[in-house]
């Protein structure tokens, strides 16, 4: 069944059916949503894995409508991130040439940066380019000292904090877009600028650059108001120069799955999976070839909101860190804010009638 589409601005009117009519509307509310949703996707440090039990990839930074695009322009990202980790007495760790055991750590970071959209297509897909700062407050405790760098022995407790800027990460990505099918590649790399001190336990920054690229996809019906989204991506780490330290190659998974109940509101589960997939190496790398894994699942819920003629985001999510191998295993808690222009209506800067 064919329809009319008029601009209410005495525009041209258009005849399409009612089935593109449909299609039209569903591009809109995907880039109305994923435009305050799909925030530049990387990452941070707090005490986690591979030396020092630390990653350059933060698990879980990827959520729901990863892969959709998004409404071209400017957009900020502020995220809050909390989280909380433990190690068993057994379980040891390298750290500035020192090997420790029992390790703890908490940290309570903020990650905020700019991304801009591009209009015009780059190979037929819509690119984007991002930077990410990070800043807060890590802490980390040991029960015990093993080892010392010159091979001495040393025992007792000892706790550090810091409180400073982390690495800068920049970001590029290019997403497509096929009716509910949504498909994205990334790249981003991390200078390592942060706050680092070689046998400092607590660090902001992971005192080596990085490099990180991989493949999203994202399901979104807005019928149906269903969503599944998923990212795969591997990590390049270069030496630590100053302690002589390469982590092994990362691949890291991360899943969101969300319902919108209403326009506004949605719901939903995420969940990541952290492998490391090749050995660690230099002369820091003590304790062989130190893969490190871990899981973790959680509960999601968001509100979208007009904000002064942008569109606002609002998401709290949480996991729970399951099957650790070689880091700390805990929880951890994500508060963001998002803001990004508002999806323009059919026809621009008139809103169409849709009439048989």
């Amino acid at each position: 069944m064919l329809v009319t589409i008029r601009s209410e601005g005495g525009g041209r009117m258009q005849r399409v059916t009612r089935h593109q009519a449909r299609e039209r509307k569903g591009r809109r509310v995907i880039a109305l949503i994923s435009s305050v949703i799909a925030i530049p996707c990387l990452l941070m440090n707090s005490a986690r894995a591979d030396e020092s039990g630390i990653s350059f990839w933060l698990p879980g930074l990827n959520g729901s409508l990863a892969a959709a695009p998004a409404v071209p322009g400017w957009s900020w990202a502020t995220l809050y991130y909390h989280t909380s980790v433990d190690a068993s007495r057994s379980a040891k760790f390298t750290d500035g040439g020192s090997v420790v055991a029992g390790l703890r750590g908490q940290a309570d970071l903020g990650i905020f940066g700019p991304t801009y959209t591009f209009a015009t297509p780059v190979l037929g897909a819509q690119a984007a380019v991002s930077v990410l700062g990070i800043a807060g407050r890590s802490q980390a405790s040991i029960d015990a000292t093993l080892t010392g760098p010159m091979g001495g022995s040393i025992s007792g407790s000892r706790t550090d904090t810091v409180t400073g800027f982390g690495d800068i990460v920049p970001q590029v990505s290019l997403k497509w877009n096929n009716g509910v099918n949504n498909f994205m590649w990334y790249g981003a790399g991390g200078i390592p600028v942060g706050a680092y001190q070689e046998g400092r336990l607590a660090n902001v920054g992971i005192g080596h650059g990085a490099i990180d690229s991989g493949f999203g996809y994202t399901y979104f019906n807005p019928q149906s108001g269903n969503e599944f989204s998923a990212v795969l991506g591997a990590t390049y780490n270069f030496k630590n120069t100053y302690t002589q330290y390469q982590n092994g190659i990362d691949l890291h998974l991360d899943l969101g799955a969300s319902h919108f109940v209403t326009k506004q509101w949605m719901v939903g589960l995420v969940g990541y999976y952290f492998q490391q997939l090749t050995a660690d190496s230099g002369q820091g790398a003590v304790l062989g070839d130190f893969k490190s894994r871990v899981a973790g699942i959680g509960p999601q819920i968001g509100y979208l909101f007009p904000i002064n003629g942008m569109q606002g985001y609002i998401n709290v999510k949480g996991y729970k860190e399951f099957a650790a191998e070689n880091r700390p295993e805990g929880w951890n808690l994500w508060l963001t804010f998002q803001i990004s222009p508002a999806a323009p209506e059919p026809g621009s800067p008139a809103r169409q009638l849709v009439t048989k």
